[in-house]
């Protein structure tokens, strides 16, 4: 989990360092703003995790909520980049939508291994308590 912590974060901080090559400049400064945040902090998160396994894996889990819910709001307009960039043959659309859209997947993929490495961790400390349980009653 450690090493999808900082491979999610890494990969934010890119997508914001690409921003300002591919964006209008009003829109790049905000993409990298952002992406700096939202990825610093999901790094930070792993470092976090290097000593504190799960305040890490919280933190990042909560970095990646924050991101996903963000880019829920922007995926309406990835349909008419894609028509407009595909269909229409425009060279020149501003691939905002497309940057925001992958950020939003990362953190869709982070939050995903998150909850379900939690589920897990319950599930064995449950399995746990039962077989101490029946240690207890032989």
């Amino acid at each position: 989990m450690r090493f999808l912590l900082f491979f999610c974060g890494i990969s934010i901080v890119a997508l914001g360092l690409v921003g300002p090559r591919v964006l209008e400049e009003n829109d790049a400064m905000g993409f990298l703003q952002g992406a700096l945040t939202l990825g610093g902090g999901i790094v930070i998160s792993g470092l976090f995790s290097t000593r504190w396994y799960w305040h890490g894996l919280l933190g990042g889990g909560v970095m990646a909520l924050l991101g996903f819910s963000r880019g829920l709001s922007n995926l309406p307009s990835l349909p008419g980049y894609l028509k407009e960039r595909f269909a229409d043959q425009v060279a020149g659309a501003n691939p905002m939508p497309l940057l925001e859209s992958s950020v939003t997947l990362i953190c869709l993929l982070l939050l995903v291994a998150v909850v379900k490495t939690l589920l897990a961790e319950r599930r064995r400390k449950s399995i746990e308590a039962l077989q101490a349980l029946q240690d207890g009653d032989d």
